[in-house]
């Protein structure tokens, strides 16, 4: 099993910025693909899940971030509008066996069954 995300960087406040994770070595459509991230010292969060039907965000990015299938095969993209220094974090591309179906909700944000390594994102105030 592999997640890798990419599109980490730096933004001042209101920007935007864009995140891919590409998963490979399981079954992509039976798993619920989720995005966390960790600040330093604080515990790690869930952000934004997505299935084939269902999509699921925190509160604190709900209307901020989307979350969506990729043009690449096994790939989801994380647009992240409206950026705020809060925001910074590293990033986490994640996949849970959930279901049949697979479905998101925030009782997922406990954690997963995968990580990929993570992409800093920096948002300067």
């Amino acid at each position: 099993v592999q997640l890798v995300e990419s599109g980490g960087g730096s933004v001042q406040a209101g920007g935007s910025l864009s995140l891919s994770c590409v998963a490979s070595g399981f079954s992509f459509d039976d798993y619920v693909i989720m995005w966390f991230r960790q600040a330093p010292g604080k515990r790690r969060e869930g952000v934004s899940c997505i299935s084939r039907r269902t999509t699921e965000y925190t509160d604190s990015v709900r209307g901020r971030f989307t979350v969506s299938r990729g043009s690449a095969v096994n790939s989801v993209n994380l647009q992240m509008n409206n950026l705020k220094p809060e925001d910074t974090a590293v990033y986490y591309c994640a996949a849970a066996l959930v279901g049949p179906p697979p479905t998101c909700s925030s009782a997922l944000w406990v954690g997963a069954d995968y990580y990929g390594p993570g992409t800093q994102v920096t948002v300067s105030s």
